[in-house]
Order: C-alpha cells, then structure tokens, then sequence
C-alpha cells in the first residue's frame, strides 16, 4: 500500500492518473484491484481512464472511488475534489402549511352534516309514501281479525265485533310410524353368523366398514344410507321396518352389493 499522499503537486494531476500511479507503485493489476474491491474490470478501467459516464450517477462514482483511494491509500477527500463530482444534497424539506384543528373540526362536522341532510332527504318522502298504506293494511287486518255477530233478540240492531277466540292447539304425543317409501325408514342388520360390511352414506363417506361378529345387530336410516356390502351375505339378515329383504338377486359368489334408494328399494351395483 502506498502511504497517505500529501503533495499538492499531485492534486493537480488527474484523477485517473493518480490511480494508475499508485496501483502501479503498489504492484497491483487492474484485475488484483478489481478482486479485492468485488467490482467488475470494467469500473476500475473506467475510473482510471475517468470516463464517469460508464458509471452511473454521481453518487455510484463517488461511492467506488472513495473504495479505490482507500485500497490504495489515498486521500478520498482529495480524490473526489478533483474529480469534481458533486456531493449528494439531502433533498430540501418544505414546511406544510398549519391548519388551524378548529378548522379541521368544522370541516369534518359540516360533511357529516350534508350527509345527514341528504339520508332525510331520501328516507322522508319514501316513509311518508309508504305509511298511508300501512295504515290501510292494519285496519284491513283489524277487520279480518273482528268478525261481526249480530245481537241476538234484538232483530234490526247494530252489528257488534266480537274478538275471535284462538283455537287452542293439542299436540299428539302418540308416536308416528315410519313408512316404507320415507326417508326416516329403518334398515336393520342381524348377523347370525361372521361377515365383513360395508356401509357408505349418500355422500360416498364410510359409514361402518368392520367384521361384524355374529349375533351383532347396527340400525341405520334409508335417507342417510348409499350402499351396502355383505362378505358373507348368507350370514346377514337385512330388514327394513321389520320386513325381511330377500338378498338372492343381489348376490354373487355369496357377495351382496348393492345401492340403497330413497324409498328403501335395493338396487344391485353397477345398474
């Protein structure tokens, strides 16, 4: 490295010059300069040739010739007086104008007041337009509500409305039967032997899919069951509100598989 240069012979040689001086006095290359300063060959060459134009904006040149003068131990102040480079200004702030808060408020209160305004503007005419029929509609269900019931004994007398009593309503207890074709249908399995089953809902989701052991019963809705699969169909009794479902069309190889309809019909798969 070449000491700090404080001849002032030397500031009036050229920028560029200067460099080139003391990386060759230093016995540096122009690629050993751009290594150790990770820039490309093509920056150093510029700034000792002093073609600024290929670097950028000024603040960029003064950026990688401060890097420079360092590597080579040169005054960077001097460095960049001669390159004339001009420095980066911070950018002039310009007061805002002070708002009075009074002002600020009285703004703000006069736009919620024109909207204010303008809503009874809009709702008024609309409620008064609508209210005639209103009150046209009530007395209307007031006389619905009031029939009239002449005086008895008193023939040529005044009609007088008399409030309708409600019917009073009874709710049934007794529970309602579910019907074959209904979805609330009950499909019922009774294993009298082993057998492996598989129940999927309406929406393709495994309802049960286990070894059901013999003398295991499982209760199901019709409207929430898609299809069945009996292993060992021989070994299951399917039931539907009690009534006992004949199977044999359904299997093959002692395998029953088939879908559920909505009514509780069963249909084979596949159809």
């Amino acid at each position: 490295m070449m000491p700090p240069d404080h001849n002032m012979a030397d500031a009036e040689q050229g920028c560029g010059r200067r460099l080139r001086n003391a990386r060759e006095a230093a016995g540096l290359s122009i690629e050993d300069v751009a290594t150790r300063l990770r820039m490309p060959v093509r920056v150093v060459e510029s700034l000792e040739a002093e073609d600024w134009n290929r670097l950028g904006a000024p603040v960029y040149v003064r950026g990688q010739l401060r890097s420079y003068s360092r590597l080579l131990g040169l005054s960077t102040a001097t460095m960049q007086a001669v390159v004339g480079v001009a420095p980066v200004e911070p950018v002039a702030l310009v007061p805002r104008t002070y708002v009075p808060r009074m002002r600020i408020v009285a703004e703000q209160f006069a736009k919620r007041l024109v909207y204010a305004v303008i809503t009874v503007a809009i709702a008024l005419p609309v409620w008064l337009a609508t209210r005639p029929h209103l009150a046209t509609q009530g007395a209307a269900s007031a006389s619905l509500d009031m029939p009239v019931v002449s005086t008895a004994g008193q023939p040529g007398a005044p009609a007088v409305a008399r409030p309708r009593q409600p019917v009073p309503l009874v709710a049934s207890m007794a529970p309602v039967a579910p019907r074959a074709g209904s979805a609330t249908a009950a499909l019922e399995l009774r294993l009298v032997d082993d057998s492996w089953v598989e129940i999927t809902g309406r929406d393709g989701q495994v309802i049960e899919h286990s070894l059901l052991r013999a003398g295991n019963t499982r209760s199901f809705v019709v409207g929430d069951v898609g299809g069945m699969v009996f292993g060992n169909a021989a070994a299951v009794e399917l039931r539907l509100n009690g009534a006992r479902q004949d199977l044999a069309p359904l299997l093959r190889a002692n395998v029953a598989r088939f879908t559920v309809s909505s009514d509780g019909s069963l249909v084979p798969a596949g159809r």
